[in-house]
C-alpha cells in the first residue's frame, strides 16, 4: 500500500513554519515527512533557505515521523564523511526514523565554495563513491579511504546510527541513472509518475521501494492559487538539465519568464476541487510508488491541511 507523507520546502519556509508544518501533518494523517536540502532557494522570492540538519533536529523533538531528505548532495559542498555524520546523529535523534535520499545535486547549491561543477557522468560516479563512504562509516567501525574522487583517514561515527546502518535513497531521472541505483541503492527516488522509469529500476535488480513527490497549491480562489504558484516556483515547468546546471536564483528568475500563468495551470494541481488532488496523487500510485510526498505551495498551510485530512487523504485510503 502506498504512504503518504509531506514535503517540507527548506526553499519557501521558516525554520519555526518547517517545524509548524510537521505538526500540522501529523494530525491531518500524513505518516512521514520528506524535507529539502538546498544552500539556495530556486528564486528569491521563495526567500528562504536554513540548514537541513538543524531542521531535522528541530523536528525529532516535535513530531514522531520518520523523515527522509529530498534529496542531499554528499560530494561537492559537503564531504560524504561530513553528510555520514549528521546523517547518523539525525537517525539517533528521529529514534531509527532516518531516510538518506541523495542524488548528485544542482550547481545552485554545489558550486558555492568555488569548486568546479563536474559534467552528470561524474557526478554520478561522486555520487555511488559517496555512498559507499557513507555506508562504511554507518557501521561505527574505523574507516580509512583512498578512492577516486574521496579521501578518509581514521574516520568513525562515534554516534552512528540506531541500527548501524541507514538506508540511502538515490534520485534519477533518467532511464541510466535508474539502472545504476538498482546496483547500488536501497530505494530510487523520482519526481513523476514515469511507469518506464521505474520498470527499468526494478527490471535492472531494484528492490527498494520508490518514493516521489508532487508540489499542489490548495486555495479556495483557484486563479489565486495558479498566481501562487507561477510567483513561487515556475521552475517546476522548466525542461530538461536547467535545474542542474544553473547557478543562481537570478538564472532561474531568468529563465522561468518563458513560464506563464497558463502553463502552470495546464501543469500543476490548483484549487479546492478534492477529485483533482485525489487522482494526482492516484497516478504515482498507479505507477508503482510506495510513497508520495505532498507539498503544499504558498502561505495557506492550515486550510490545506484541514482540506487534505478532511476530503483528500480519506479518498485514497
Amino acid at each position: 500500500m502506498t504512504a503518504f507523507g509531506y514535503f517540507l520546502s527548506c526553499e519557501e519556509f521558516t525554520p519555526a513554519q518547517l517545524v509548524e508544518q510537521a505538526r500540522w501533518a501529523e494530525r491531518a494523517g500524513f505518516t512521514r515527512l520528506a524535507i529539502s536540502d538546498h544552500y539556495h532557494p530556486w528564486n528569491d522570492a521563495q526567500g528562504s533557505s536554513p540548514f537541513v540538519w538543524g531542521v531535522i533536529g528541530a523536528l525529532s523533538q516535535v513530531v514522531r515521523l520518520p523523515v527522509t531528505t529530498l534529496v542531499t548532495c554528499p560530494t561537492v559542498r559537503i564531504h560524504p564523511a561530513v553528510v555520514a555524520q549528521a546523517a547518523a546523529t539525525a537517525d539517533v535523534q528521529l529514534e531509527g526514523g532516518l531516510r538518506l535520499g541523495v542524488g548528485t545535486g544542482e550547481a545552485l547549491n554545489e558550486h558555492v565554495l568555488g569548486d568546479r561543477w563536474p559534467p552528470f557522468a561524474v557526478r554520478a560516479e561522486m555520487l555511488e563513491e559517496a555512498v559507499a563512504v557513507m555506508r562504511e562509516l554507518f557501521t561505527g567501525g574505523l574507516v580509512s579511504h583512498q578512492g577516486a574522487h574521496y579521501t578518509v583517514e581514521n574516520a568513525r561515527l562515534y554516534t552512528p546510527p540506531k541500527d548501524g546502518r541507514l538506508p540511502v535513497h538515490v534520485s534519477a531521472f533518467g532511464a541510466k541513472a535508474a539502472e545504476a541505483a538498482a546496483e547500488f541503492a536501497d530505494g530510487l527516488v523520482t519526481m513523476s509518475p514515469d511507469t518506464e522509469l521505474i520498470g527499468r529500476y526494478r527490471a535492472a535488480g531494484g528492490t527498494g521501494p520508490v518514493l516521489g513527490g508532487v508540489k499542489v497549491c490548495w486555495s479556495e480562489d483557484r486563479d489565486r492559487a495558479v498566481k501562487t504558484v507561477h510567483r513561487l516556483w515556475p521552475s517546476e515547468l522548466l525542461p530538461g538539465e536547467l535545474a542542474q546546471v544553473l547557478p543562481t536564483p537570478r538564472h532561474f528568475e531568468q529563465a522561468t519568464e518563458l513560464v506563464t500563468e497558463e502553463m502552470v495551470a495546464r501543469s500543476v494541481t490548483c484549487g479546492d476541487d478534492p477529485r483533482e488532488h485525489a487522482d494526482r496523487l492516484r497516478g504515482y500510485v498507479d505507477a508503482g510508488f510506495d510513497e508520495v510526498y505532498v507539498g503544499q505551495i504558498g502561505q495557506e498551510q492550515e486550510g490545506f491541511f484541514d482540506f487534505y485530512r478532511e476530503q483528500v487523504l480519506p479518498r485514497l485510503e
